[in-house]
């Protein structure tokens, strides 16, 4: 676009967007215009034909982010669909849901309480070790919900504790790095990813799998999830005039 173009594009006159170049740092908007061409030439010439050289940095990121399509692309036909309907059903009735990461499943732990916090849900992570892990057992009622995050498969306490909860009639789940994983035999409802090479593409492929069962969880409960984010951000709001007080 010329400088008239893309000012009525985005509502304003054409002297703004000259001088909008001119703050970046350019003599005028040709300048700029010059340079985002040579930058997308860059990026739909260059780098695409470095892609196929892999002792290249565009070689390995392209050939890393195929390996993460194809991996995702597979789990999206493999996944266990009645499965992810019954944990979703299961987190629904719970009247609190204690979820029991691995190391590599911290983050994705607190993402799922993140989002279920949002709906209203009574949620809370058991820290790593086991005597964190008895007194969550220990005050467990057949109300609740233990749902491990258990993508590595190398925390036997995890397989061990949901057995624990099985043998007192509390539901259990499990959302697994693979399904030759301990943890997986034992829990009452199980997503599975399938076993990757590396543990870097099986924390992607499990945070894949939770972005999955949180989207279902919006739209199964969406009226817990009505007003969640404008409040969040009404509370947001409220706090930083506090602190700037």
């Amino acid at each position: 676009m010329t400088a008239t173009e893309l000012a009525h594009q985005v509502d304003v006159d054409a002297a703004t967007v000259v001088r909008f170049a001119q703050r970046l740092g350019y003599s005028g908007f040709p300048d700029l215009q010059d340079e985002i061409k040579e930058r997308v030439k860059q990026e739909l010439l260059i780098r695409p034909e470095q892609a196929d050289k892999p002792d290249s940095i565009p070689g390995v990121v392209s050939a890393t982010m195929l390996r993460v399509q194809e991996a995702v692309g597979q789990a999206r036909i493999l996944l266990d669909v009645g499965a992810v309907s019954q944990l979703a059903e299961k987190i629904g009735n719970a009247r609190r849901i204690v979820i029991i990461p691995d190391s590599l499943g911290q983050v994705a732990a607190y993402n799922i309480v993140t989002l279920l916090e949002q709906g209203g849900f009574l949620v809370t992570v058991a820290q790593s070790g086991v005597s964190n892990l008895a007194r969550k057992i220990s005050s467990a009622t057949p109300g609740d919900l233990f749902l491990a995050i258990d993508i590595a498969g190398d925390v036997p306490y995890i397989a061990r504790a949901l057995y624990e909860m099985n043998a007192i009639n509390i539901p259990t789940a499990a959302i697994v790095g693979a399904a030759s994983h301990q943890s997986a035999s034992v829990a009452d409802v199980v997503l599975a990813a399938q076993n990757q090479p590396s543990l870097g593409l099986g924390v992607v492929v499990v945070d894949a799998i939770i972005y999955t069962l949180a989207e279902v969880l919006r739209w199964m409960y969406q009226e817990r999830f009505v007003g969640a984010d404008e409040a969040m951000d009404e509370l947001f709001s409220r706090i930083q005039v506090s602190n700037k007080s």
